[in-house]
């Protein structure tokens, strides 16, 4: 397949601003996004690219957001191929081994989740799904009915699983995230998680005793009231996707006022994952 790459430039734009920015590129058919001084790489399959939906998603941010960019077209190659060749599986705690498919089974750690990542998110690599994965393995998941937002490859309704939950429902705005998660149900060997397209909204109504979320500030500060009707008494959230220095202090204040109650963090390198109990 002959893909496309686009180099987006801009020293001063917020880490919100780009994470909604990504996820909106997301929306017009961009799959992998590289990060690069002063910027970052978004790649889309030749045939997919819109220059006008790009041009028009640029023009249509907001004030204040600056950004150029250039697309260059690649030389076609087999792109899972050479994302396999760059994909090592990873052990959480010492515990949770995450391998692709194409790895070697380790049948000596207590869990192993198979991922097939075919260029999408939540591989386990990223400080905040391995924070969020260890937040799974030390607290108890047996009989609870539990929330993944944003669930991306599915990699944490996976672990739950394997912890004794008793059902999860795996949501997401993205279709690929959505049939990830049901092709790595299938590789685990799990059939209690459901998965969903969209966002808060599927979640009226429903109820759980633990909800996980791993997705960017602004995400979470503008469905934390959802969440909070959603937990039942001494439920647990469980969320990351955010910085430890600038954002945790304005999530604590907005679950604290929906009666959200802090209980523990984590950081790694700049990124913080943290533990909320609702009274």
């Amino acid at each position: 397949m002959k893909y496309a790459s686009v180099v987006f430039n801009s020293s001063d734009i917020e880490d919100w601003q780009r994470d909604l920015f990504i996820a909106e590129l997301g929306d017009i058919g961009f799959d992998t996004f590289e990060d690069v001084e002063n910027g970052f790489i978004a790649y889309i399959p030749s045939a997919n690219l819109d220059v006008q939906a790009l041009e028009t998603l640029v023009l249509t941010q907001a004030v204040g957001f600056h950004i150029a960019y250039e697309i260059i077209e690649l030389a076609e190659q087999n792109w899972n191929i050479l994302w396999e060749s760059n994909f090592n599986p990873i052990v959480v705690d010492d515990q949770c081994y995450v391998r692709a498919t194409f790895h070697e089974p380790h049948p000596e750690y207590a869990y192993e989740i198979i991922i097939d990542p075919k260029m999408s998110f939540g591989t386990g690599h990223h400080q905040t799904t391995s924070m969020m994965l260890s937040f799974i393995l030390e607290n108890n998941f047996a009989d609870k009915r539990v929330l993944d937002m944003g669930c991306g490859t599915g990699i944490l309704a996976i672990l739950a699983s394997k912890k004794g939950a008793k059902s999860i429902m795996a949501v997401d705005f993205d279709s690929i995230c959505v049939d990830s998660v049901e092709e790595n149900k299938k590789l685990n060997k799990i059939t209690n998680i459901t998965s969903h397209l969209g966002s808060k909204e599927v979640i009226e109504n429903r109820v759980f005793e633990i909800i996980l979320a791993n997705i960017n500030r602004n995400i979470l500060l503008d469905q934390l009231e959802v969440y909070a009707r959603a937990l039942t008494e001494s439920g647990e959230l469980y969320m990351s996707g955010f910085y430890y220095e600038e954002d945790l202090m304005a999530i604590r204040e907005k679950c604290e006022s929906l009666n959200l109650f802090f209980r523990e963090s984590k950081k790694l390198d700049t990124w913080c994952s943290v533990k909320f109990i609702k009274k």
